[in-house]
């Protein structure tokens, strides 16, 4: 059995799960278990990255923050302070205990002051007299950008293009080549406290925290992500996992504007030394329309009302051709060009890193469905959407009549050409049918019949040509003979019935391990075939949502016991911290950016539907 600590670094990086996540609505940092801020975007989401050792081990910058110990090397672990997005990691030393706690101080922390942002870096001897280094060193616009380093009255300011970040500390700061320094010993029970935040010109650093002061923060910051949660109206078994990606999926919320973002981290690899590398900073209408469902499920209405205005924003501008892009920058724009940033090495050798998106450009027909679906739901369990957002998405519907027969990409964004996949014209199905569902609940003025017969028309389309005799399954695309795990939404979405024949067939065809034509690797579940051509290089993990989508279906079709094993073998796979990266690799790691808000959603929506199937199991049973 390996005796390496989990807090080292392999070849200058840590395992991608062994990262915590905090934010304040607007960016998020990630924070390794050796103490290191090894990703920050400042000062939001999409801005370029201010530490990005995560991607280059040598020239990205970090934050780092750690004991120094005479005796063994202090290892490192992580907790959530509990319903919270507040970090500790947990340093055990030879020397004693140090602590330190992470977070970004939001919603009534007031003692920051009422517009600021910071990251609070709270330090901490629990037992003991330890020895710490703190090593803060940026490196700007992805580190593209030389920046000037000034010690100041309380701190140090860093100056790039266009952005300067002030640390104010009690603590001595020493200039190093990138950044600044500081080595300092606590007694037991000593505490100090390091601050980031946004600098102006002549202004300095700006005032560090008391130990008092940063308590009070402390107190605030908690005391909003627990009344925050407390909305929760899940009740269930596994609610401690259910409320961690609540949690999560509130962190990817930007606040000034509603859009949810599908993960805060760009070009983390689906293959380690691979290129399947993407910037996932950006609001999917997919990813988003789905996360709505999750928090609707969950008695977060606020959170949906939100995106609602967000895509009632959205649907007034044009994009081309069709009434929406897939994509969005969390502002709204629509420009995400996405270019390779050739001088970074990717995490651990996985070049290219890539900023922008060009998803952007594509046609993914399946989100006309997804959207129509969170819209519905919305109406239903939130409230009633306006006539003018109606209006909108009837064009949308209107425009999807005459485009819904059109190859494109797809879910999964493949790049080696359009085809007829089968998930899209599902989800068109679904456009239709919710559409109609929704004139009909609100009264609205709609071609009925025109939306009525396109639906039928597009249902017995796929009946015939999606489905695959030889096979016993739907297929991927027409004219195919490949499985898709994307066929597992058909009966969560009211396509077929979960007893349907051929939904039972299907859901055994993609249920078979790899080696005997399925997509199952160990209980885990690949999107598609490994290797089926999908023009790119390289093979990727299991894909962690798909593995959710299988508890779905395996519930709605009363396997209840294959269900639960399968939830559970899920969760084993989450980080220490409970949290998912897009997928899981042949050894059990994360691969792909981290956190991802489609795990997360999905974990939910499984929960959710397996605690209640399993509750009227047991009340049938007795």
């Amino acid at each position: 059995m390996s005796t390496r600590d989990p807090s080292s670094r392999r070849d200058g990086y840590l395992p991608i799960d062994r990262y915590g996540i905090v934010g304040d609505t607007r960016t998020a940092a990630l924070v390794g278990c050796d103490g290191s801020v090894d990703w920050l975007c400042w000062p939001r989401f999409d801005a370029p990255s201010v530490f990005g050792r995560i991607l280059d081990a040598g020239r990205g910058g970090h934050f780092q923050i750690a004991p120094v110990a005479d005796g063994l090397a202090a290892r490192g672990s992580q907790l959530y302070w509990p319903d919270t997005n507040v970090l500790v990691t947990r340093f055990l030393s030879s020397d004693g205990v140090a602590e330190v706690t992470d977070f970004m101080p939001v919603g009534d922390a007031t003692t920051m002051g009422a517009e600021e942002q910071c990251l609070v870096r709270r330090v901490e001897a629990v037992r003991g007299t330890i020895r710490f280094r703190a090593v803060c060193e940026p490196a700007f616009d992805y580190a593209r950008a030389d920046h000037g380093t000034e010690i100041v009255d309380g701190g140090a300011v860093f100056q790039g293009p266009g952005l300067a970040l002030g640390l104010a500390a009690d603590r001595e700061l020493r200039r190093t080549d990138r950044g600044v320094e500081s080595e300092f010993t606590l007694e037991e029970g000593e505490q100090t406290v390091f601050v980031l935040r946004g600098a102006e010109a002549d202004r300095g650093c700006g005032p560090c925290l008391t130990p008092m002061a940063a308590e009070s923060a402390f107190t605030e910051t908690v005391a909003y992500w627990r009344r925050w949660l407390a909305g929760c109206t899940y009740r269930g078994r596994w609610r401690e996992v259910v409320n961690r990606s609540a949690l999560v999926l509130k962190l990817l919320t930007y606040g000034p504007t509603g859009a949810i973002i599908a993960a805060p981290t760009t070009s983390l690899p689906e293959t380690v030394g691979g290129g399947r590398n993407w910037d996932y900073r950006y609001a999917w209408l997919r990813d988003a329309a789905f996360t709505v469902y999750g928090f609707l499920r969950i008695g977060f209405t606020d959170e949906a009302a939100r995106f609602m205005d967000w895509i009632d924003a959205r649907s007034h501008e044009p994009c081309g051709d069709s009434p929406l892009q897939l994509v969005y920058g969390i502002d709204g724009r629509h420009d995400l060009d996405e270019q390779a940033l050739d001088h970074l090495e990717g995490y651990r050798g996985s070049r290219p890193v890539r900023i922008g998106n060009g998803a952007a450009g594509q046609l993914q027909l399946d989100t006309y469905g997804e959207l129509l679906d969170a819209v519905y739901l919305y109406n239903k369990h939130g409230a009633p959407i306006s006539y003018e957002l109606w209006v909108h998405l009837r064009e949308a519907l209107d425009w999807l009549v005459d485009n819904w027969q059109r190859p494109d990409e797809g879910i999964w964004e493949v790049r080696g050409g359009r085809r007829h996949f089968t998930y899209s014209k599902l989800m068109s199905w679904v456009a239709f049918d919710r559409g109609l569902r929704l004139a009909d609940k609100r009264s609205f003025p709609a071609p009925r019949d025109r939306w009525l017969e396109t639906r039928d028309r597009i249902y017995e389309e796929v009946m015939e040509r999606a489905w695959d005799e030889g096979l016993g399954a739907f297929v991927q695309a027409y004219g195919t003979d490949t499985l898709d795990a994307a066929s597992l939404i058909m009966p969560l979405v009211f396509f077929l019935s979960p007893n349907d024949p051929r939904m039972l067939s299907t859901l055994d065809a993609i249920n078979r391990p790899v080696a005997r034509g399925g997509l199952l690797a160990g209980g885990l579940v690949y999107r598609y075939a490994p290797g089926d051509g999908d023009g790119l290089d390289g093979l990727e993990g299991t894909f962690n949502m798909c593995s959710f989508w299988l508890v779905e279906a395996l519930t709605r079709a009363g396997r209840l016991e294959e269900a639960r094993l399968t939830f559970e073998r899920m969760l084993s796979y989450s980080s220490p911290l409970g949290l998912y990266a897009e997928e899981t690799g042949p050894g059990g790691e994360a691969l792909g950016n981290y956190p991802q808000a489609f795990t997360h959603l999905a974990l939910i929506s499984a929960a959710f539907n397996l605690d209640r199937a399993l509750d009227g199991h047991r009340r049938g049973a007795g």
